[in-house]
């Protein structure tokens, strides 16, 4: 199990080839690594970097981060997995060369919402809160709290999950994220 954010039980589900957890969470996404099942594209991606903790029950997860986003589809953000064919990914994404705010949640198949930027963010800070059968994604700019909402979707409850960030270069030669706060909040 790794050590970060002065907590133990972290575990890597698809680790990048270059990572460190020192006051944080760095890494550099191998290219070609995605997260996506069918919908429109007809393909499935389980290769993105996640890194998180086994939570069952209610939760909230809040991740603070950045990246050097360059090339369509990088993204970072948090993410909650029950399995492969299961799982909600919220964070920033770079779509037609603007920076969105992207959620998919999945079961079976994908479903992609955005809401735009409009801007560059230097930080991103996430929320995911669990309760019974819903999750609820937030999100705020530069060191602010996340209280926009983005997003309130089914999660199947009971099922214990993988909560934390991901990152992935679906299609480009790969790019620097870097995580400075991740919580995650039994209950």
């Amino acid at each position: 199990m790794i050590v970060a954010f002065g907590e133990s039980g972290w575990q890597w589900i698809n680790p990048p080839r270059e990572w460190a957890a020192d006051d944080g969470l760095s890494l550099l996404c191998d290219p070609g690594t995605d997260l996506w099942r069918q919908t429109h594209y007809g393909y499935t991606y389980d290769s993105a970097h996640q890194f998180g903790r086994i939570v069952a029950g209610d939760l909230r997860l809040t991740a603070t981060f950045t990246g050097e986003y360059a090339e369509q589809y990088d993204q970072a953000g948090v993410v909650l997995r029950i399995d492969e064919h299961t799982w909600i990914k919220a964070g920033v994404e770079l779509v037609d060369g603007s920076l969105q705010f992207s959620t998919v949640v999945t079961r079976q198949a994908s479903d992609w919402s955005v809401l735009p930027l409009g801007r560059a963010a230097g930080s991103v800070t996430v929320e995911a809160e669990r309760v019974g059968d819903a999750v609820t994604v937030r999100y705020g700019l530069d060191g602010g709290r996340p209280r926009t909402m983005a997003r309130l979707a089914y999660f199947p409850p009971g099922q214990a999950v993988l909560a934390g960030v991901m990152a992935a270069a679906p299609a480009g030669k790969g790019f620097p994220a870097r995580f400075t706060e991740l919580r995650v909040t039994a209950g």
